[in-house]
Formats: structure tokens, C-alpha cells, sequence
């Protein structure tokens, strides 16, 4: 399923649907049986009753989880924000598609099915310092692009992003739904110097300008200054939450996407955990404004949703606690003295 308009995509995201409680306070109820101190295996007790929640089962489980890479070009590379060629972008799916990048090896290790989506990179956005990055079509078509690749019947989806000049489109994104200067949300992306860094505050500067008399609905931040690639993660997004699938969200890039929908409605956050805390510095006050603790902090910044990969493997450490470890009655063991 895909959404017809502009309009059906924010009827979506206003009516986002809540996670069964009966599933939930089964899981807890669960949990508190299990031959383990009360609380002793922490987060991961936390994971496994949210994830009874979203997918309404007291024993959640993860027999098909999909990690889907979004692609997009950034016409904002002309002002040379990134310390790589807007190339890069096509170079990289291709070794995606042959096997050969990180998250290859971290979706094959967490169990994952790999899906890359490339969105005309062939034909980048517009350079949002001096028009919209995308038209109202160009935009539908990228949300629709995220929606139409979750699938039912997944029990996680897990979301990554390609795109080099993508993280001063993020920057601008989150300065557009949370305020803040754009110093405050730029950071060194894919490794640029402190001149990269000023040129990057510079263009977000100057975008967030242009549009600033702008209507400031998710969708609009999103055409205005996101891409394709980012906005298809917020249509994916916003799909599985229709589904009532859980999301794994990976780093700074990936998170952005969410914060023009958090925005507009705090609450399509609910279904959402954050994979890891990235070394981008905004990342970490992305995530305080949006309510998510992130599951691990490794000092990652590639991208391509590798954090949210490795995190996946956490997220089946508490599945298999939750759903295998034998009940104090079961065992035979005294639940207290």
C-alpha cells in the first residue's frame, strides 16, 4: 500500500495506531515469572515487552526482520559540504548490491534481509539553499518509495540511508522541526575539516532562510529541505506504523527523517527504538528532543544503518531471554525465600 496524496500520508501520521496492551501486560507479567531477579536483565526486559506490544503476541519474535537501505543524490553538494564526490552515492549501492560494504556483512550477521533502494540518482534534489529540494510530486513519490517496501507480515524493519550530502540535509531538517541554530545541528558528516564544517553552517544557514517563511507541517520540511532517500525513511516510517511493525532506527541521518513527523505528532515515535547514539554531534540532542534512548553507543558514524544492524543483534539477545528462559514454576525454583 502506498498513499494517494500529500493529505493521506498526513491523515496517517495524525492517526497513528498505539500497541496492544493485553500483549503487553502479558509480556510483563511474563517477564516478572522468569527465574531471574526482578529487573536483573535490564534494557533488554524493556525491549522484549515493547516489542510484545507492537506485535501483539506475548512472546515476540523476529522470524523475518528487513534492513532497508534508502539511496538518494543531493543537489546541496555543489557547495561542497561533503569530503566525497556526489558519485560516491552511486559507487556505494553498486557495492551494496554486490555484497561488499558494511552493512552487507552486519544485516547477514544480525539475520536481516537486505533491501537497497536507490531513488533517481541519476536526477539529485534541488540545491535547497535557493528552491525546494523537492515539488510536492517528487516528495509523495520518495514517501511512497519507503511505504511500498514494508511489507506485511515482517516482525522488524530496520532503516539505513546512502546519500553524500545528506547530513547537512539532516541538519536543516532538524533545525526546521526542533529550532536551534544551525550550528547547533551541523557536524562533520563524513569527515570534513573545520572550513567543511563552516561551509556546511553556512548552507544551512542560508536554507533555513530561504524557507523560512515556509509552512513548517512535516511534509513541507521534508520537500523543502530533505531528500529523497530521507524521506522515503519517513514513509516507511510512517507505513510500519500502520502495520504496527517496530522500527529500528540507525544514526543521524536515519533520525532526522522522524523529526519533521515528531514534530507534527510526538507520538509516531512510539513504535520507534533508536539503534545507537552516532558520533555526529547532533545526534544524541536529535534523540533527547524525540524521546529515544538509544540501545547501544559505539562511536559509529558510517551510516548506511549499520548501528541499528548491530543493535538488531540485542534486540533477539532479549527476544530469546524473554521467550526461551523457563518460568519459576516451570524450573521448579523458588521465586522467594
Amino acid at each position: 500500500m502506498t498513499f494517494p496524496s500529500i493529505a493521506s500520508f498526513e491523515d496517517a501520521l495524525a492517526a497513528a495506531r498505539a500497541p496492544d496492551g493485553a500483549a503487553t501486560t502479558a509480556a510483563r507479567a511474563r517477564q516478572a515469572a522468569l527465574t531471574k531477579p526482578a529487573g536483573s536483565l535490564g534494557r533488554l526486559e524493556e525491549i522484549a515487552i515493547f516489542f510484545a506490544g507492537w506485535q501483539r503476541r506475548e512472546r515476540p519474535r523476529i522470524d523475518r526482520g528487513s534492513m532497508i537501505v534508502f539511496a538518494g543524490n543531493h543537489g546541496v553538494t555543489i557547495h561542497g559540504v561533503s569530503a566525497f564526490p556526489a558519485s560516491v552515492t552511486g559507487q556505494m549501492v553498486a557495492n551494496f548490491r554486490a555484497g561488499g560494504a558494511a552493512i552487507n556483512a552486519l544485516s547477514g550477521a544480525a539475520g536481516l534481509e537486505l533491501k537497497v533502494v536507490a531513488l533517481d540518482l541519476d536526477r539529485p534534489t534541488a540545491d535547497f539553499t535557493i528552491a525546494p529540494a523537492m515539488d510536492d510530486a517528487e516528495c509523495l513519490a520518495a514517501l511512497n518509495a519507503g511505504a511500498g517496501v514494508v511489507e506485511e507480515g515482517l516482525d522488524l524493519v530496520v532503516l539505513g540511508e546512502m546519500g553524500i550530502g545528506n547530513s547537512t540535509a539532516a541538519a536543516a531538517l532538524c533545525a526546521r522541526s526542533f529550532g536551534g541554530s544551525a550550528a547547533d545541528w551541523v557536524g562533520p558528516g563524513t569527515g570534513v575539516d573545520a572550513g567543511g564544517i563552516a561551509r556546511k553552517t553556512g548552507v544551512v544557514t542560508q536554507a533555513l532562510a530561504f524557507h523560512g517563511a515556509a509552512p513548517n507541517s512535516a511534509v513541507e520540511t521534508l520537500r523543502r529541505v530533505g531528500g529523497r532517500e530521507i524521506a522515503a525513511i519517513a514513509g516507511a516510517v510512517v507505513r510500519a506504523r500502520q502495520l504496527g511493525i517496530p522500527v529500528l532506527l540507525d544514526g543521524f541521518i536515519c533520525c532526522s527523517a522522524v523529526a519533521p513527523l515528531a514534530a507534527d505528532n510526538r507520538a509516531i515515535t512510539a513504535h520507534c527504538l533508536a539503534g545507537h547514539c552516532s558520533a555526529e554531534p547532533g545526534h544524541a540532542r536529535l534523540l533527547d528532543r524525540m524521546g529515544l534512548d538509544p540501545i547501544l553507543s559505539l562511536g559509529m558514524r558510517l551510516g548506511e544503518g549499520s548501528g541499528a544492524a548491530v543493535a538488531a543483534g540485542i534486540v533477539r539477545a532479549a527476544l530469546a531471554a524473554h521467550g526461551e528462559m523457563a518460568t519459576f514454576e516451570e524450573a521448579a525454583v523458588a521465586a522467594s525465600l
